[in-house]
């Protein structure tokens, strides 16, 4: 199967048509947040302030990259598990946020809110953190610098990988992926 190639900020129209287990190319423009920042960006919500950034259409990669080496824009830049991201996850959706790649499960109400809000769940391929640094062109710090790798960056992106693993309807590949295998060895 080949990968559909997509650009982010994400049309609505292209996420809808995208289907759990299809792998994507993204190119664009996607933004990094861990733990500290969406706990950053929660506080913001809470306090009645502004967003680092305007979520409409975009994508959040959950990473903390390593510093780049000389002449790299990025260090290795390999997934974090998405669950911890969870409890602050449904709010960001409300305000526009389409798609998160990660690794791991997501919550339900994680997936109740994607399904509500129309957004996607990527995977990127764990351990592959250098591979997928080649992908990163630009790289610059949005918003809390201080907090060093986990800060909010704005990353330029050709050809980043990654699979749909619960797409615009709440299908997940991870369970769809178990019943295949489990369908197809019932009989073995």
């Amino acid at each position: 199967m080949s990968a559909i190639k997509i650009t982010s900020p994400i049309d609505e129209s292209i996420l809808l048509n995208l289907k759990a287990g299809e792998r994507v190319l993204i190119s664009g423009t996607i933004y990094t947040a861990r733990d500290a920042a969406h706990k950053r960006m929660s506080e913001a919500l809470e306090n009645g302030e502004k967003l680092p950034f305007d979520m409409k259409g975009q994508t959040i990669y959950y990473v903390g990259p390593t510093p780049p080496k000389p002449g790299q824009v990025i260090g290795s830049a390999g997934p974090t598990t998405s669950g911890r991201m969870d409890k602050y996850t449904p709010s960001l959706l409300e305000r526009g946020l389409k798609g998160m790649i990660g690794k791991g499960y997501r919550s339900e109400a994680v997936i109740e809110s994607m399904k509500k809000n129309k957004a996607v769940y990527f995977a990127a391929i764990g351990g592959s953190g250098a591979l997928i640094a080649r992908s990163i062109k630009t790289m610059e710090v949005v918003a809390y610098g201080d907090l060093g790798p986990e800060a909010i960056y704005k990353l330029s992106v050709e050809e980043f990988p990654a699979v749909v693993i619960i797409d615009s309807n709440g299908n997940d590949w991870y369970q769809l992926g178990k019943q295949q295998f489990n369908e197809q060895n019932a009989d073995h």
